[in-house]
Protein backbone atom coordinates (compact mmCIF):
# COMPACT_ATOMS: atom_id res chain seq x y z
CA UNK A 1 0.00 0.00 0.00
CA UNK A 2 1.58 3.26 -0.98
CA UNK A 3 -1.26 5.94 0.23
CA UNK A 4 0.65 8.49 2.04
CA UNK A 5 4.01 6.94 1.48
CA UNK A 6 6.96 8.77 -0.38
CA UNK A 7 8.32 7.70 -4.04
CA UNK A 8 11.74 7.01 -3.09
CA UNK A 9 11.15 4.58 0.15
CA UNK A 10 8.41 2.47 -1.51
CA UNK A 11 10.66 2.15 -5.09
CA UNK A 12 13.53 1.45 -3.20
CA UNK A 13 11.82 -1.35 -1.14
CA UNK A 14 10.23 -2.72 -4.31
CA UNK A 15 13.92 -3.01 -5.90
CA UNK A 16 14.78 -4.92 -2.86
CA UNK A 17 12.13 -7.71 -3.07
CA UNK A 18 12.15 -7.92 -6.73
CA UNK A 19 16.04 -8.72 -6.52
CA UNK A 20 15.43 -11.27 -3.75
CA UNK A 21 17.09 -9.82 -1.12
CA UNK A 22 14.60 -10.50 0.99
CA UNK A 23 14.35 -14.66 0.41
CA UNK A 24 16.45 -17.00 2.80
CA UNK A 25 18.11 -18.60 -0.90
CA UNK A 26 19.26 -14.88 -2.25
CA UNK A 27 21.83 -15.39 -5.62
CA UNK A 28 22.66 -12.18 -7.24
CA UNK A 29 22.55 -14.05 -10.56
CA UNK A 30 18.97 -15.34 -9.95
CA UNK A 31 16.45 -13.20 -10.85
CA UNK A 32 14.29 -14.28 -7.94
CA UNK A 33 10.89 -15.16 -7.67
CA UNK A 34 9.10 -13.00 -5.69
CA UNK A 35 6.19 -10.60 -7.03
CA UNK A 36 5.22 -7.33 -5.84
CA UNK A 37 1.92 -5.84 -5.71
CA UNK A 38 1.33 -2.48 -5.12
CA UNK A 39 -1.62 -0.21 -4.22
CA UNK A 40 -3.21 3.21 -4.32
CA UNK A 41 -0.43 5.01 -6.43
CA UNK A 42 -2.23 7.50 -6.94
CA UNK A 43 -1.98 9.11 -3.38
CA UNK A 44 1.59 8.64 -2.83
CA UNK A 45 3.19 11.44 -1.49
CA UNK A 46 5.94 13.73 -2.18
CA UNK A 47 8.49 15.76 0.01
CA UNK A 48 9.40 19.33 -0.70
CA UNK A 49 8.41 20.97 -3.72
CA UNK A 50 8.91 18.29 -5.73
CA UNK A 51 5.64 18.08 -7.64
CA UNK A 52 6.54 21.88 -9.26
CA UNK A 53 9.98 21.75 -9.71
CA UNK A 54 11.30 18.08 -10.68
CA UNK A 55 11.38 17.41 -14.15
CA UNK A 56 10.64 14.00 -15.82
CA UNK A 57 13.15 13.69 -18.91
CA UNK A 58 12.88 12.06 -22.06
CA UNK A 59 14.35 11.99 -25.60
CA UNK A 60 13.20 11.46 -29.01
CA UNK A 61 16.42 10.23 -30.48
CA UNK A 62 16.94 13.03 -32.37
CA UNK A 63 19.91 15.45 -31.66
CA UNK A 64 18.69 18.55 -29.36
CA UNK A 65 15.18 16.77 -28.80
CA UNK A 66 15.56 16.68 -24.95
CA UNK A 67 11.70 17.21 -23.93
CA UNK A 68 10.50 16.75 -20.48
CA UNK A 69 7.52 17.58 -18.53
CA UNK A 70 7.33 18.63 -14.52
CA UNK A 71 6.73 15.77 -12.30
CA UNK A 72 2.97 17.32 -11.19
CA UNK A 73 1.92 16.80 -15.12
CA UNK A 74 3.41 13.36 -15.55
CA UNK A 75 2.07 12.29 -12.71
CA UNK A 76 -1.27 13.50 -12.98
CA UNK A 77 -1.34 11.14 -16.39
CA UNK A 78 -0.10 8.03 -15.44
CA UNK A 79 1.22 7.57 -11.62
CA UNK A 80 1.99 4.02 -12.46
CA UNK A 81 4.56 5.27 -15.07
CA UNK A 82 6.23 7.31 -12.57
CA UNK A 83 6.59 4.27 -9.74
CA UNK A 84 7.89 2.05 -12.45
CA UNK A 85 10.88 4.56 -13.81
CA UNK A 86 11.89 5.04 -10.45
CA UNK A 87 12.14 0.98 -9.41
CA UNK A 88 13.57 0.21 -12.77
CA UNK A 89 16.43 2.92 -11.82
CA UNK A 90 17.32 1.30 -8.61
CA UNK A 91 17.55 -1.91 -10.05
CA UNK A 92 20.83 -3.46 -11.39
CA UNK A 93 21.69 -2.54 -15.21
CA UNK A 94 21.86 -5.91 -16.52
CA UNK A 95 20.24 -9.02 -18.31
CA UNK A 96 17.98 -9.22 -15.33
CA UNK A 97 16.01 -6.11 -15.06
CA UNK A 98 13.05 -6.86 -17.46
CA UNK A 99 12.64 -10.24 -16.15
CA UNK A 100 12.56 -8.65 -12.19
CA UNK A 101 9.95 -5.98 -13.86
CA UNK A 102 7.69 -7.94 -15.02
CA UNK A 103 7.15 -9.54 -11.66
CA UNK A 104 5.93 -5.75 -10.02
CA UNK A 105 2.08 -5.60 -10.77
CA UNK A 106 0.73 -1.91 -10.13
CA UNK A 107 -3.18 -1.51 -9.38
Amino acid sequence: DAKNKKLGRVASEIATILQGKKTVYYNPRLSGSDQVMVENVKDMAFSGNKLEKKKIYRHTGYMGHLKFKILKESFAKNPSLILRQAVARMLPKNFLRDKRMLRLIIK
